[in-house]
């Protein structure tokens, strides 16, 4: 118990929090007690409008309802608000414009107490640090508001103000969570409340690194830092001479919210780019960096005059290591090829299943609820489909959820409700896909060119259909330049690390030592649109500097490869 007094506790402890509220009963059955009362009048509200005939008619009252008591609650349940008003799929249309209003307009706390605050943290007066100070707060949140200033230095600033009195708040609800966990998890399909209680500990991690500002400015130096190369991102720059564990000084983003599509349209911005930025870098986050922001919902996403997709709050955010990056890549992958052995033995590797579950029945059962998720048309996936038609399966077989993934899928889910609020007709892999498609032909890495090969190769036999699906859909990004590709296809088929593909590929195309002409043709037909007259010269060079190198015998299978990859001398030397 002594390592929580007075709601101190720095770091989330489950075992220090249930200590101290063990022996303090009364303050758990009055909060719960509460929580329950709240819940059961707005239930009844609505089954009293059922009733009455009145749905239609008090859905607006019933709407505001709902955010007056999720804010009365508190924070915790602020940010469960925050993360439904992403779905439109999922909540009523009167329900989700109500909800978005708890992602910075909710009650700002005493403004008297927000500058002492600040002048206790910063340890001196407000005005020895800002030249304008906005008398109010520009916005309120769940866990503090904020205030749009200028530094006596000139730079123009918001500075972000911590509720008081969080820590005690947020540690009763996430004990309740928590007990409420354990409690459910025999109720709860086999192993999907397994875990119930580690996501609440996630959870809690988060939210206590999320009220820890020194914490959130390491964050956001770290994600600019990721997206420094990047022209179509911006993050803003962090003040730490004004910065303390409960007041952050950063820079003052100049924008729109993503889901202000009139005013965006108004700025001459095109939400459907804006829509693939933001798509494209939260798959960057995922697959590159391993570094993600986990509460991506409008508030913290704006559109920027210029053309940039700006990220704001970096409280929470989650770290992936290595070998779950490249399981991700291999999972999304083998989930459109539509190859479930693969995919079940990626749910292994990812801690969906233990390593001794049998997987022979869970194949077909995954192509049976997966199959029909993705429908014929792979621009039929999104996300909320898979998530539904996966919760099926938690019924009969003893998949979990590991603790991070709970962060992942919410992240992900959160990004595609926005886009969906923008564009009803998107579709997350007409953006996502050719970006897998082109991080896999653009393999820079060691580790993704070995990916390549596993999507090219099944069972020892090249697949062809694979290569040209990929190629086209690589192809609908505009960006996207097929030489370039292949010039790095050509350095890694030649290379010591390329001996595997380079006796596949003679597999592929010779048999019984014959070189079939429609497999070389359809080599061709993949580039033959890209290649201009001075690259089919440069090839004949590479495939002569070849020749003369190695003879003739081993020059056939490399020519046709040449071909394919578009390469020149420089590569091939």
């Amino acid at each position: 118990m002594g390592q929580y007094q007075s709601g101190q506790l720095n770091r989330y402890n489950p075992d220090a929090i249930a200590c101290h509220y063990r022996y303090r009963p009364w303050l758990a059955w009055g909060r719960l007690l509460r929580i329950i009362w709240s819940f059961c009048g707005f239930i009844l509200s609505l089954k009293w409008d059922e009733w009455q005939n009145q749905v239609e008619q008090n859905k607006g009252k019933r709407a505001i309802q709902l955010r007056e008591l999720l804010t009365r609650l508190g924070p915790t349940f602020i940010k469960v608000g925050q993360a439904l008003s992403t779905r439109p799929d999922l909540i009523r249309k009167d329900f989700l414009e109500e909800l978005v209003k708890l992602q910075d307009q909710l009650p700002p706390f005493d403004n008297a107490l927000a500058y002492k605050i600040i002048e206790t943290q910063l340890e001196r007066p407000v005005h020895e640090i800002f030249s304008e100070l906005s008398p109010t707060p520009v916005a309120a949140a769940s866990l503090g508001q904020v205030y749009h200033g200028r530094l006596l230095s000139g730079e123009e600033v918001a500075v972000k103000v911590q509720r008081p009195n969080l820590r005690p708040v947020m540690t009763l609800d996430l004990y309740l969570m928590r007990w409420a966990a354990s409690w459910l998890a025999p109720w709860l399909p086999l192993n999907l409340g397994h875990d119930l209680t580690l996501i609440v500990d996630e959870f809690g991690i988060k939210l206590f690194e999320e009220i820890d500002y020194i914490n959130e400015g390491r964050n956001a130096e770290k994600f600019a830092n990721n997206f420094r190369n990047d022209p179509q991102v911006k993050i803003p720059s962090i003040y730490w001479r004004y910065t303390n564990t409960r007041v952050l000084t950063l820079e003052w983003i100049n924008g729109f919210k993503l889901t202000d599509t009139k005013r965006i349209r108004e700025a001459g911005l095109d939400p459907e780019a804006i829509i693939q930025i933001g798509v494209t870098s939260g798959l960057q986050q995922l697959l590159e960096h391993g570094f993600f922001h986990a509460d991506p919902h409008p508030g913290n996403l704006f559109a920027i005059p210029d053309g940039r997709m700006a990220y704001i709050d970096f409280g929470m955010m989650d770290q992936l290591e290595e070998t779950t990056k490249e399981t991700l890549v291999d999972a999304l992958v083998h989930l459109v090829n539509k190859d479930y052995t693969d995919l079940a033995e990626d749910f292994v590797k990812l801690g969906f299943l233990t390593p001794d579950t049998n997987i022979c029945p869970i194949v077909p059962a995954l192509e049976a609820v997966l199959g029909n998720a993705i429908g014929k048309n792979v621009g039929d996936f999104n996300f909320k489909t898979i998530t539904d038609e996966f919760s099926e399966l938690m019924y009969e077989y003893p998949f979990r959820v590991p603790a991070k993934f709970a962060l992942i899928i919410r992240s992900l889910v959160t990004q595609e409700g926005i886009a969906l609020s923008l564009n009803p007709n998107f579709k997350i892999v007409e953006v996502g896909y050719p970006y897998i498609a082109r991080r896999l032909l653009t393999g820079e890495s060691p580790e993704l060119r070995r990916r390549l090969l596993n999507v090219l190769f099944k069972d020892g036999k090249f697949q062809w259909q694979r290569l040209e699906n990929l190629i086209a859909i690589a192809r609908t990004d505009r960006s996207f330049d097929v030489l370039p590709t292949a010039q790095m296809g050509l350095q890694f088929l030649l290379s010591d690390e390329g001996k595997f593909l380079r006796r596949q590929l003679v597999l592929a195309l010779t048999e019984d030592d014959r070189l079939h002409t429609e497999e070389v043709q359809r080599l061709w037909n993949l580039v033959k649109d890209d290649l201009q007259p001075n690259r089919l010269f440069n090839v004949a060079i590479g495939m002569l500097t070849e020749l003369s190198r190695e003879g003739a015998a081993a020059i056939l299978p490399k020519a046709t490869s040449f071909v394919y990859f578009g390469g020149n001398e420089s590569q091939s030397n």
